[in-house]
């Protein structure tokens, strides 16, 4: 049986929570949805500006309003845990974390660089737990360390996210394939770091595991290591309530094992992706941006850059996937079907249950 855990006064009862994903793959209706199960929910404000063009023809104040409803959204729709994912290299990462705080979001996981000024944005009154996202032992303490010193604040809980992961990867090219940095490797490292400034300031960090995990057997097994708890993306991509379009996870769907690749972002990071039309076409230099309306990323320089990554990224959640590529973990490919966020937590925990009974008894000397 899978054991929840706590994120200070937070009961989380099922111990997955949803990666977030951008743009528009996971909002209200994903988070929602998750959260109603027992997991934390978790709405991506990456490119918000993009899908509410309504308010304004401004992109920044499309982005707060945007989120502010998408929030609100998932709070008519669950009494359960919603967490906001925000990159620190968004040009509006203030907006975004002064936007979720406001509207009491359960929960900040922050990653794509180092959240050193997180806690800044506190008020006395706030109740949203602040979760950095990290790839190593180093960036954990370091974070640890910047947060206390200046703020006498420290992380609610600490997400570690493996090369295996989907989107922008917090390692060098040389690094993903590298067992050295396999999350495996990883997270033991990370648990005993945080279990040292656990000891230190009396205060419990839980460590959740990403980045590849896709099976009940792969939840059990990253448990076993140390971790609280996991945090999945691809395997919510293929449920009904993922808010993408079904062209979008369709493409999961018909991918393989080959399919999957490592792309060079614009924003300067490797990233993984689903191989298609549209990387074709930048492998070939013919996307070349001619001005940029959003400056959503603090390190892309349009002119530099071989295509704007938002609108590619908008285009293919909206199902335009010759406009745009799909990012997407390392084990994407496993998927074969549609179905509910109910069912896909119901397969996890039998999965999970099964691993238990198999990895238990070999540990017991049983078989």
């Amino acid at each position: 049986m899978m054991k929840g855990f706590n994120i200070g006064n937070l009961k989380v009862k099922l111990p997955i929570v949803q990666g977030g994903m951008g743009v528009g793959v996971s909002l209200s209706g994903l988070a929602s949805a998750v959260a109603n199960e027992g997991g934390i929910g978790v709405i991506s404000c990456a490119g918000i500006g993009l899908l509410y063009h309504k308010f304004s023809k401004d992109y920044l104040t499309n982005s707060i309003m945007g989120l502010r409803e998408e929030i609100r959204k998932a709070r008519m729709k669950t009494k359960g845990i919603i967490g906001v994912n925000i990159m620190v290299a968004l040009n509006n990462f203030a907006d975004m974390v002064r936007t979720s705080i406001e509207e009491k979001a359960d929960i900040i996981f922050s990653g794509a660089g180092l959240p050193l000024d997180l806690p800044s944005y506190l008020k006395k009154d706030s109740t949203t737990k602040l979760v950095p996202i990290v790839s190593s032992a180093r960036a954990a303490k370091l974070i640890c360390d910047k947060w206390y010193t200046n703020y006498k604040y420290l992380p609610d809980a600490i997400v570690v996210e493996g090369p295996k992961a989907g989107g922008h990867l917090g390692y060098k090219r040389e690094q993903i394939e590298d067992e050295n940095y396999s999350l495996e490797k990883i997270v033991p490292e990370v648990v005993a770091q945080i279990h040292v400034i656990e000891e230190h300031y009396g205060k419990q960090i839980p460590v959740i595991a990403g980045g590849g995990l896709y099976t009940g057997e792969d939840i059990y097994k990253i448990m076993e290591l140390g971790a609280s708890g996991v945090q999945l993306g691809s395997k919510f991509v293929t449920t009904t309530e993922c808010d993408a379009s079904d062209e979008f996870k369709q493409t999961y769907i018909n991918s393989s094992a080959s399919d999957i690749d490592i792309i060079a972002s614009p924003v300067g990071m490797p990233g993984r992706a689903i191989r298609g039309e549209f990387i074709r076409k930048v492998r070939e230099g013919l996307t070349k941006p001619k001005k940029c309306s959003f400056h959503c990323i603090k390190t892309c320089d349009y002119k530099k850059s071989p295509y704007c990554i938002i609108m590619a990224l908008y285009n293919a959640a909206k199902g335009n996937l010759s406009k745009g590529y799909v990012f997407a973990g390392a084990n994407a490919y496993l998927s074969d079907k549609i179905i509910s966020v109910k069912e896909t937590i119901a397969s996890l925990k039998s999965e999970f249950q099964a691993a238990q009974s198999k990895f238990g008894r070999k540990k017991c000397g049983l078989v």
